[in-house]
C-alpha cells in the first residue's frame, strides 16, 4: 500500500480486535481452528449448515474474515499494519482450501474472494519480510574467536 498507516487505521485495527474478543466469536474461531475438519462442501452442507452452534460458528468465522479482507483489500485498513499484527487469517484460510472449489461451484465463483486475496497479500508480505531478514542476517559479520563455555 502506498500510503502510511494513520490513526484511523489504528482505531479500526483496535476495533477489529475488540470484535475478535467477543465471547461468541472467540468460541467460533477456536472451534473453526481446532475442531472443524471439513474436507468438502458436501460435508459442510450435511453436517454444519443445520441451525446448530457449529452452523453459527462456521458462518461467524468465515464472514468475519471475509469482512476483514474487504476492508484490507479496499484500503480502508492499511494492509501492512494489519499483516504485522496477526497470522490467524492465514491459518484460518488453510482450513477453507479443501472445500473452496465446491462452495464456489455451488454458490458463486467469488465466494470468499476478499478473504483469499487478503491472505495471498499477507503471505507475500511475510515472504518479503523473511527474505529481507535473512539477507540482513547473512550480511552481518560473524564474531570470530568467541567460544561457548
Amino acid at each position: 500500500m502506498a500510503r502510511k498507516p494513520n490513526h484511523a487505521d489504528a482505531e479500526l485495527l483496535l476495533r477489529l480486535y475488540e470484535i475478535r474478543r467477543d465471547p461468541e466469536l472467540r468460541l467460533a474461531r477456536k472451534w473453526f481452528l481446532t475442531e472443524f475438519q471439513a474436507q468438502s462442501w458436501e460435508e459442510i452442507k450435511a453436517r454444519y449448515l443445520s441451525h446448530t452452534d457449529e452452523d453459527r460458528w462456521f458462518r461467524m468465522t468465515i464472514s468475519y474474515w471475509e469482512m476483514v479482507g474487504t476492508l484490507v483489500n479496499r484500503g480502508v485498513l492499511h494492509d501492512e499494519l494489519f499483516f504485522e499484527h496477526t497470522g490467524e487469517d492465514v491459518v484460518t484460510w488453510e482450513r477453507c482450501k479443501p472445500w473452496l472449489e465446491g462452495v464456489r461451484a455451488a454458490i458463486r465463483p467469488t465466494y470468499l474472494h476478499n478473504f483469499q486475496e487478503m491472505v495471498e497479500k499477507h503471505v507475500a508480505f511475510r515472504n518479503r519480510l523473511n527474505t529481507a531478514a535473512l539477507k540482513k542476517a547473512a550480511a552481518k559479520p560473524r564474531a570470530r574467536g568467541k567460544k561457548r563455555a
